[in-house]
Parts: structure tokens; C-alpha cells; sequence
């Protein structure tokens, strides 16, 4: 497969480089609305020829739907110099801190292996656990294993909250935390990405475009699909309301994210200049926007050659995120 060139950044502690712009891959799964087989594969095409070396999927997205799709399409395409995440615990029913043992791990990610057509998943992430698994001893000695058995190289975690992610950076071979990061959720900023960096820990940065709200297309009418969070889980029915949104209500997230178009210069769109910003910060290793179509996968890797942007810019959407948005999400994760 042909790339481009694209900026690569390690990622935490599992010693290998990956582009500062990867893929999110839960639309191949499910909760996005349906996505056919062909599709999928040209969305992996177009981000793959894009420069895009780091994929992010998780066991259940489509009950490991996205998995085998992934695993598909780099044995039939090459998987070289692609690293793939999965997550997993989210498969625990009922998903209580008691489910993280050795023995589910095992078995989780030994089904992922097969999805993945992988003896060895680059990195395995526990998928934001309750808030007790974080501190367990016995959690880590579990994760410490699976790498010792072969099962994966090495091990990070996803998170909801600051804390959480505190938490794990502490301990001393997680690789990687995965946190929610964009113009709208600027928390991590202040304490998560100087911890990772002094630790040594990759941040992932995850949901960067606050579920499409800053690819500033969405309106005061726009309508989604019954199947798709963006409709079902607008108050954290389903789950944490946090991945919808960014948890920024519909209703102020729209009016903020016209600002933000005010500020895109003519040769970026608003969703590359929304992925620009997380790569303008310090300690991030790579940002995993989704993309329903092969034109939205190629736009997102693009975004890793714009410019950074200008300290102007950064002032104005920092001052909009305080006027407009902190209220709703800052004390909450």
C-alpha cells in the first residue's frame, strides 16, 4: 500500500512509532449508524494510504464486528508498519470492578486475537473500567501476565476521568491512557498530559472531533439515525454520556462550534483545524478520529501536515471553551 509521509510520535512505552493522526474505529462496529463490509475496508484503504500506521478498535464494537474487519483487511492488504488497538472488559456482564480477573483477560483477549488475525495485539486496553479497577494490584499483575504469555505487547488503559487517568499513569508499565481530549474537553491539559509526558506514557487522544460537532456541519435541525449514539445516548442512557458530545448538550454544542468555524483559515476545514489543536499539545502521541466515508479518512490524515496553529487561534478557542463550554463539562470529568 502506498503512504505518504506523515509525522510519527511515540507512543508511551511500547517502544515502537505510530502517525500523530490514527483511526477510531467504532463506526466499523456499530452505534454509528450501518456501514457495510466494502465501506469499511475503503475507510481502512483511504486512512491507510492517507499515512495512518495506528488503528483503535475495542471487542465490542459490533460484538467484534470492527475487529474482524480490521483483521481482514491487513491480512489481505499487509499489516507492516500498522499498529493495532483493541480494548477490552466491556464484554463483563454485569461490568463490575469484580469481572477484571486474569481468567476473563484471557479469555478476551484471546477472542480478539482471532478477530484481529493477530498472535500478539500491539497494545490491549482495559475499557474504561469502574472507577476501583484502577488501583487494583491484582488488575495489573492480570495485564502484566498477558504480556509475559505472549497474548499482548503491551497494555494501556481508556479512561473517563482525570483522575482515572492520574491513576494510571502512576503505575509503572502502563504504555498508554486513552482520554477524551478535544477544543471542548480541555481538561487533561492542566494536569493528565504534563503527568504522561513525565512518566513517559503515551496519550492517546480520543472522541477529538466531540462526535462530529466540530466538523462544523451539524445545525440546529439535524436529525441521526435511532441506531446511532449521537440519538440514543444523548444523556448517558446507554453509557457514559461523556462519549456523546464530548457531554456537551446538542443545543450549546452547535452555536460553539460556529465560532469555531470562524477561525478555520481557507486552505484547513473546522474538523482539521479541531484535530490541528490536539496535535499542537504537548504529550500528545496520536488522535483518533473516526470516519464514516474514505473523503472524511483522508481529510483527517491530512490534518497532520497543516501548520501549527496560531497562538491567536489557541487564545480564541481557549476563550470560547471558557465562555461557552466549561460550565457544562470542566467539574464533571
Amino acid at each position: 500500500m502506498a503512504r505518504v509521509g506523515v509525522e510519527l510520535r511515540e507512543l508511551g512505552r511500547i517502544g515502537r512509532q505510530v502517525s500523530v493522526v490514527g483511526l477510531g474505529c467504532w463506526q466499523l462496529g456499530s452505534d454509528w449508524g450501518q456501514l457495510d463490509e466494502h465501506q469499511a475496508f475503503a475507510i481502512l484503504r483511504a486512512a491507510v494510504d492517507g499515512g495512518v500506521t495506528f488503528l483503535d478498535t475495542a471487542d465490542v464494537y459490533g460484538d467484534g464486528r470492527s475487529e474482524a474487519l480490521i483483521g481482514e483487511f491487513l491480512a489481505h492488504e499487509g499489516g507492516a508498519g500498522v499498529t493495532v488497538a483493541t480494548k477490552m472488559g466491556r464484554r463483563a456482564r454485569p461490568h463490575v470492578a469484580e469481572a477484571y480477573t486474569l481468567e476473563n483477560f484471557r479469555n478476551w483477549v484471546d477472542r480478539s486475537r482471532r478477530n484481529l488475525r493477530m498472535d500478539t495485539v500491539d497494545l490491549i486496553q482495559l475499557h474504561c473500567p469502574p472507577t476501583a479497577v484502577y488501583a487494583d494490584e491484582r488488575v495489573y499483575d492480570a495485564l502484566d501476565t498477558l504480556v509475559a504469555e505472549g497474548r499482548a505487547a503491551a497494555y494501556g488503559v481508556s479512561v473517563e476521568t482525570v483522575d482515572e487517568a492520574l491513576t494510571a499513569i502512576a503505575r509503572p508499565a502502563v504504555a498508554t491512557v486513552q482520554i477524551i481530549l478535544n477544543v471542548f474537553r480541555r481538561k487533561p491539559l492542566e494536569e493528565v498530559l504534563p503527568a504522561a509526558q513525565n512518566a513517559g506514557v503515551g496519550i492517546i487522544a480520543r472522541v477529538p472531533l466531540a462526535s462530529g460537532l466540530l466538523s462544523g456541519k451539524y445545525d440546529e435541525h439535524t436529525t441521526f439515525p435511532a441506531d446511532d449514539h449521537r440519538n440514543y445516548n444523548r444523556h448517558g442512557e446507554a453509557f457514559d454520556v461523556g462519549e456523546t458530545f464530548s457531554g456537551v448538550p446538542f443545543e450549546a454544542g452547535v452555536p460553539a462550534a460556529r465560532e469555531v468555524r470562524r477561525l478555520v483559515p481557507r486552505s484547513a476545514t473546522t474538523a482539521q483545524l479541531a484535530l490541528r489543536w490536539i496535535i499542537d499539545q504537548p504529550g500528545v502521541s496520536t488522535v483518533i478520529p473516526g470516519a464514516r466515508t474514505p473523503e472524511q479518512a483522508r481529510a483527517n490524515a491530512a490534518a497532520a501536515a497543516l501548520d501549527p496553529l496560531p497562538a491567536h487561534v489557541h487564545d480564541a478557542l481557549a476563550e470560547l471553551y471558557d465562555r461557552r463550554i466549561r460550565a457544562h463539562v470542566h467539574a464533571r470529568w
